[in-house]
């Protein structure tokens, strides 16, 4: 049985290149069956067949002379979403797998304002979560979280010496086997803050391996709702949420 790497193969399926289709293994798009391709250099049987998943489309939520606010996919960088915006600049970042309200600046004005809103704590930051175990009374929990880079990725845990002040409050609303979709609302916004916060509690999200959550089709974290400066921004919750199980 002749072997090559999954990347590879996967560029000669797809007809693009081999960056690309490593790319899309990265990014954790590649299915052999209902399993994820986790290794782009793995050596699998050259006649296997992958399915990709493809990458919903950037939606626009709201756009003035300030700022663009987009409804963001899942699987795509922020980085990626501003080079798509000429004239704007990111005003926060999601990560990777997280979906929903990302906003862009078009002026220093306005970013400049809107820091400050951030730096104080004014900004309303509502996430959807779905988490492991059953989590039956809403936790408020206020610890530090340190963050630090281990090979050239993020990496947090709460920290209550070396840690910057982090709070997250979270409302369970429904329990569906050992599985519960949360609601939570950050306070400070550190680097990883929910899924952090969420693995100190032991209830890490569903699909974040690397906060201690099982393998799932994506990291399970949607930023639902902003208000920013008198302004309210909702994006709607990805379909795959309201029907897990």
């Amino acid at each position: 049985m002749a072997k090559e790497k999954a990347y590879k193969i996967l560029a000669t399926q797809e007809g693009i290149s081999n960056s690309q289709a490593k790319s899309l293994i990265d990014r954790g798009l590649v299915y052999v069956g209902n399993s994820k391709v986790m290794v782009a250099r793995g050596e699998i049987d050259e006649r296997t067949i992958f399915r990709v998943e493809k990458i919903e489309k950037v939606k626009p939520l709201f756009e003035n002379d300030d700022l663009i606010v987009i409804d963001k996919p899942a699987f795509v960088n922020s980085d990626e979403i501003e080079k798509q915006f000429k004239d704007a600049r990111l005003l926060h970042r999601l990560d990777r797998e997280t979906s929903g309200v990302l906003m862009l600046v078009k002026n220093e004005e306005f970013r400049e304002k809107a820091i400050k809103e951030f730096k104080k704590d004014n900004v309303y930051k509502e996430y959807i979560a779905w988490v492991e175990g059953v989590l039956s009374e809403p936790v408020d929990i206020d610890m530090p979280i340190y963050t630090e880079k281990k090979n050239n990725k993020a990496v947090s845990r709460v920290s209550k010496k070396q840690g910057k002040p982090a709070r997250t409050e979270v409302f369970p609303d429904i329990v569906s086997g050992k599985k519960t979709k949360v609601k939570c609302i950050i306070h400070h916004g550190r680097t990883h803050q929910i899924r952090a916060h969420l693995k100190y509690i032991e209830h890490p999200i569903v699909g974040d391996e690397q906060y201690g959550g099982r393998r799932a089709k994506r990291v399970m974290l949607h930023a639902h709702k902003v208000k920013l400066l008198g302004m309210e921004f909702v994006a709607p919750e990805p379909k795959m949420f309201i029907h897990f199980e």
